[in-house]
């Protein structure tokens, strides 16, 4: 007969909503896809390269934010603070400001966007990948037999 015994040196965390999942996991792509656009834009100088980055920050823009809010509004309900969760959270503000200022920067004219654009796209696909990463990597506690 064997026993089997709960692991308690793992940390119980609660799992993420699966809507909150797909807003996180959702947005990463999209801010790949600005990085990408904008890459290309730099060494075509095509400009539906930028407009392809404009709208695909605008929607990572709306998923990152809604997963923000998301964020924020668990923080607030969860009994205890965690550090993992606060420190995911705080950069994907830091992600989605900048996010912000990467889109008033593709509104200006074509040639404009060069290279603050380019560089700004780097900072906020490393925020927010970073984040969610955080977000959606938790230890799970276990059964040792």
């Amino acid at each position: 007969m064997t026993t089997a015994t709960f692991d308690t040196s793992a940390a119980v965390h609660r799992p993420l909503h699966p809507l909150h999942v797909l807003l996180l996991a959702g947005s990463v792509p999209m801010f790949l896809g600005v990085l990408m656009s904008d890459i290309a834009y730099a060494n075509s100088d095509q400009v539906q390269w930028k407009n392809f980055a404009s709208w695909l920050n605008a929607g990572a823009l709306l998923l990152s934010g809604l997963a923000l809010l998301w964020s924020v509004l668990s923080m607030v309900s969860a009994h205890r603070r965690r550090r993992r969760p606060v420190l995911a959270g705080a950069l994907l503000l830091a992600g989605w400001i900048i996010g912000f200022v990467n889109s008033l920067v593709h509104a200006k004219d074509a040639g404009a966007t060069l290279p603050e654009g380019l560089v700004l796209a780097v900072i906020v696909f490393a925020l927010v990948a970073v984040a969610s990463w955080l977000s959606l990597s938790f230890e799970r506690s276990g059964v040792r037999a």
